[in-house]
């Protein structure tokens, strides 16, 4: 088999396998240490749980919100990084002078501000939404900042020296430069958003997905809770594929992404 059809083969391959020895190890467990199927129910119980899951009409209500929270944060997040990234890219000044104040945004405990925002915002999406950008809004931000930052001066000299206009630079020359840059803040941000929304309905919230693992947990039903937890795994999966893609459309001269593509030719 040629080398590039193994590569492209590879994923669908190795993923499954190990999808399939996980389950085989997780029965095994279950079935040598004979433990309680309320502490740890075995896989069958599990997929049962899923496969009722997924039918319920109830659910996908549910997680249309769990969604619509995390997209709301995650674009609320791109908007206002791509701003506060190209701001402080342009001006090293303020962006040192508000540097600590970044920094302990960035290592405060994002938990702690939930009960805050339930007290200003109540319990519905509003909070959530705000919990999911807050999370999502620092990996964009700063990898603007830096995709900014990275334009070497000779390529600034150049456009100086075609009489281009500031936008002119900004558009044709920092736009494209940093487009690599904020694709990968955003790879990071959806996963962020996506734990944001999911903490947020699971501590301050009586809708979404993470409002019913509350209430399989409350009810004991460890098959259904672990039912939940792959939903929401697989629905952030998604979300990332999908940013992943979005990010080999807009930018596929770029070698993060024909370098994977000439690897795998």
């Amino acid at each position: 088999m040629p080398r590039s059809r193994m590569a492209k083969l590879l994923p669908w391959i190795v993923t499954p396998s190990l999808v399939i020895l996980l389950i085989i190890a997780w029965q095994v467990f279950v079935t040598v240490t004979n433990v309680n199927p309320f502490v740890f129910p075995p896989p069958a119980d599990v997929g049962a749980a899923f496969v009722t899951l997924v039918t319920d009409p109830a659910t996908w209500e549910e997680a249309g919100i769990t969604v619509t929270e995390i997209l709301a944060g995650f674009a609320i997040a791109v908007v206002l990084g791509i701003i506060v990234g190209v701001v402080l890219g342009k001006l090293p000044w303020l962006e040192v002078s508000i540097r600590p104040l970044i920094v302990i945004a960035q290592v405060a405990p994002k938990v702690a501000f939930i009960p805050l925002f339930v007290i200003w915002f109540g319990f519905g999406m509003t909070s959530k939404i705000l919990l999911a950008a807050l999370l999502a809004f620092f990996p964009v931000m700063l990898n603007v900042l830096l995709g900014v930052r990275s334009v070497e001066r000779g390529q600034h000299e150049v456009m100086t020296s075609l009489n281009a206009t500031r936008a002119q630079t900004f558009t044709q020359l920092e736009l494209r430069s940093l487009q690599p840059y904020l694709f990968a803040g955003m790879e990071v941000a959806i996963v962020l958003a996506t734990i944001g929304a999911i903490v947020g309905e699971y501590l301050g919230g009586s809708e979404g997905l993470g409002a019913m693992v509350v209430r399989a947990m409350n009810s004991l039903d460890a098959a259904r809770t672990f039912a939940l937890i792959l939903l929401l795994s697989l629905i952030g999966l998604v979300l990332y594929l999908i940013v992943n893609e979005a990010k080999r459309f807009v930018i596929p001269w770029h070698e993060s992404v024909y370098g994977l593509r000439t690897a795998t030719a």
